[in-house]
């Protein structure tokens, strides 16, 4: 099969290196790939790295399921009028926090289970071939992907969509395996208040156990651990989305699974230089990380 020659979006990774990224590529070539009978995966293989999107589509339903079934019978209907504007948030717009925060709040193993998941869904629908700028919600997808590339690669997205309603199922049996088996207060099963938490919950009880100041404490303690601990941190400093990191042992360091299960959206390597992009909130979990290393030393 014939290999075209790229020249892929570049850009400083303050290092003196350049870091590709595949999304600007793809709306670059949009109607290259949308008029050619080639499968996207051969056109367009960096964008298995860019399916993050799919568990917002097909995981939080899968998810909120759990919640509504697991939930007293008293209390079904307050779940429901709950969760479901949680849903409709997550799948069009990509926004997941209600769900996020509950997990952090009440059992942050759901939220590991949940990145695990999302995972094993994502590796599944690349190798069935599902390719693209996937990254948020259904509206994104679309614009983004179904429509201009419905003509020559529909079949594409009708093994997206079959996979993800599979994934829906399993997420479903998981999760509401998890919650009866272990007894997590999910909303509508403890005697209070039926609620979902926030931000601002989560950071009142970082509060109640001694971390006022330390909202992204969970976080940047899981990252930690996924470098090899403190004592294999050689450097670290940010940029505006990415905690940058250099280490002792890069054989030490944790696959990105290990990250991604503390939010982390993926991990640049190079050697013993890693970039684990975060999000907006890399000060926070920087100046948390920082703390932690810091503690380490003492």
């Amino acid at each position: 099969m014939e290999r075209r020659i790229r020249e892929p979006y570049v850009r400083c990774d303050g290092r003196g290196g350049n870091l590709i990224s595949p999304l600007p590529y793809w709306m670059e070539h949009l109607k290259e790939f949308a008029s050619s009978s080639q499968s996207l995966k051969a056109l367009f293989p960096e964008g298995g790295f860019a399916l993050q999107g799919l568990s917002n589509l097909f995981g939080v339903p899968g998810i909120a399921l759990a919640f509504y079934a697991t939930a007293k019978k008293a209390n079904k209907k307050k779940v429901l009028a709950l969760i479901v504007p949680g849903v409709i948030t997550a799948v069009l717009a990509g926004i997941t926090e209600p769900f996020d925060y509950t997990f952090l709040f009440i059992a942050p193993v759901l939220f590991f289970v949940h990145a695990v998941l999302a995972a094993i869904l994502a590796t599944t629908s690349y190798a069935l071939g599902v390719v693209g700028d996937m990254g948020g919600g259904l509206i994104e997808i679309i614009t983004k992907n179904w429509i201009p590339m419905a003509a020559n690669h529909w079949q594409i997205y009708v093994i997206q969509v079959g996979v993800g309603l599979a994934f829906i199922l399993i997420y479903f049996l998981v999760f509401r395996f998890l919650i009866l088996k272990f007894d997590f207060k999910t909303p509508g099963r403890a005697d209070e208040e039926v609620t979902m938490f926030t931000k601002a919950d989560y950071k009142e009880k970082k509060q109640e156990d001694g971390h006022e100041d330390d909202l992204y404490h969970d976080q940047a303690l899981g990252f930690l651990e996924a470098f090899g601990g403190a004592e294999n941190i050689e450097n670290v400093n940010n940029c505006a989305t990415r905690l940058r990191v250099s280490v002792k042992d890069e054989n030490q360091v944790q696959n990105d699974d290990a990250f991604k299960a503390w939010g982390a959206h993926g991990v640049i390597r190079n050697n013993k230089y890693f970039q684990v992009i975060v999000g907006l909130n890399v000060p926070q979990v920087r100046e948390s990380f920082d703390k932690l290393v810091e503690e380490n030393e003492k």
